[in-house]
């Protein structure tokens, strides 16, 4: 897969196409690079898709991967929390684009960002595995120390007990509870990262894979949420637009002000009942769905 991204580069020197942004300088220039490329539309999203799984069409290749940059940056961040470099997390997550790319069929209709989350996610879940648990012994000057001496000051096997917790804590001029957290570090076992769920244990509390999920809306959710948003608001505005100035101004006292007008305020104003003025909005009301559902 590096092997075809370095060929989605070449051949984009050879076409006059930018190159995929790289993580060679600063993160926040490239993050900054990222979002300054455009987002495809679903047209445009489905011709590439299918130039690429039909043709294997790198030009295709290198416009789907490079306008879903983005989208990797904000997966990659949810995993910061881990101890381990958001570049190193973003690169891994670019690796997963790139296998989801070749592998995007536009046919079954589902987006391109809802598939390659998957692909995205196994990357950098793979990776965390592979460097999880060496970081995680050792991440604090404290913990190093302790890394290095705590098993020579130990006096026999087992758990420490409290006073050679408090001589050690003392000779290594750490806290107590530090020795403890350390302790039960070297201590753990690894444990299979998708372990069998137990009948009886709903929640699966104990697999490591249980401890990578997030509960909160997925970064494709938010992100289809927020284009469908715009979206709506624009056919809203186009809607509005085609009102008259009297059914526009009814709409805006009715619906898009914080105080307001009653039927009663409208019909005075404009010398009509206040029935004919909630015919009138009922009216510019069903124009506006009709344009919402174009």
């Amino acid at each position: 897969m590096k092997k075809d991204l370095k060929e989605i580069n070449s051949n984009s020197n050879t076409k006059g196409i930018a190159k995929i942004p790289t993580l060679s300088g600063s993160l926040e220039s490239y993050i900054s690079a990222v979002n300054q490329i455009a987002i495809l539309s679903r047209e445009e999203e489905i011709e590439l898709g299918l130039k690429v799984f039909e043709n294997n069409d790198l030009e295709a290749a290198h416009r789907l991967v490079t306008s879903h940059l983005r989208f990797v940056v904000y997966v990659a961040r949810s995993y910061a929390g881990y101890g381990l470099p958001v570049g190193d997390l973003i690169q891994e997550g670019n690796i997963g684009l790139m296998k989801a790319v070749k592998r995007f069929d536009p046919s079954h209709k589902v987006r391109l960002v809802s598939f390659a989350v998957h692909w995205i996610r196994a990357e950098i879940h793979e990776y965390i595995l592979k460097n999880w648990r060496i970081l995680k012994v050792a991440t604090t000057k404290a913990h190093r120390k302790l890394f290095f001496n705590l098993r020579k000051n130990k006096k026999r096997l087992g758990w420490l007990r409290g006073p050679e917790i408090a001589k050690i804590a003392k000779d290594l001029d750490v806290k107590p509870e530090v020795v403890v957290e350390m302790e039960s570090r070297l201590h753990g076992q690894d444990v299979c990262f998708d372990m069998p769920m137990d009948e009886n244990d709903e929640d699966n509390t104990f697999s490591p894979q249980a401890w990578l999920t997030n509960s909160s809306p997925s970064p494709e959710d938010i992100l289809e949420k927020e284009t469908r948003d715009d979206k709506n608001h624009n056919l809203l505005f186009k809607g509005l637009d085609k009102l008259d100035e009297r059914s526009l101004d009814i709409i805006e006292s009715r619906w898009l002000q914080d105080k307001k007008a009653t039927l009663h305020q409208l019909a005075d104003k404009y010398g009509i009942s206040a029935e004919r003025v909630r015919q009138l909005e009922a009216v510019a009301l069903k124009k506006l769905k009709t344009q919402m559902q174009a």
